[in-house]
């Protein structure tokens, strides 16, 4: 009898329990909910992973599906983390965009010091061409600043 009443106590004390209690050092008890990932924190998890692995050579295709199989989720799944992860790449190259022609024009300028000094002198010419043409110095800009020779036959007249 005393068995079943311990018993019952126990089981409305469990019944009450909303979680785990945190004692504070004025002998108060407060509520937490158990620390865990979000839904939403797991799903860009499993995108960054697939944003890591872009550059191993695969296509798309094999990509994503390789993706599928390896978190363990549905093709629709995996092809809307790729659509997440391409987002990503644009807003990348939105940010890089900017800068981008002043890095260009840096390797260039190295590169050419570099094919001067081991003697490369077409590789180095080349390099200039590119250079031109960056600052607006095309063949076509060229050819409009050099004079024209016309040369007309006129035929002879005779009286």
């Amino acid at each position: 009898m005393i068995t079943s009443q311990v018993t019952d106590a126990y089981l409305d004390a469990l019944n009450d329990f909303d979680g785990p209690f945190i004692e504070e050092e004025d002998d108060e008890m407060l509520t937490t909910k158990k620390k865990g990932r979000s839904h939403a924190a797991v799903i860009k998890a499993r995108q960054q992973r697939l944003y890591k692995r872009q550059l191993e050579g695969l296509t798309v295709r094999q990509l994503v599906l390789d993706h599928a199989s390896k978190e363990g989720v549905c093709d629709k799944t995996a092809w809307t983390d790729w659509k997440a992860v391409n987002a990503w790449n644009e807003e990348d190259w939105q940010k890089d965009r900017d800068n981008m022609l002043s890095r260009l024009q840096s390797m260039r300028v190295q590169l050419f010091n570099k094919a001067v000094r081991k003697g490369q002198l077409q590789t180095a010419a080349q390099i200039l061409d590119s250079l031109g043409k960056v600052i607006g110095e095309s063949v076509e800009t060229v050819h409009i600043n050099a004079p024209e020779l016309a040369i007309r036959v006129e035929s002879k007249k005779v009286d």
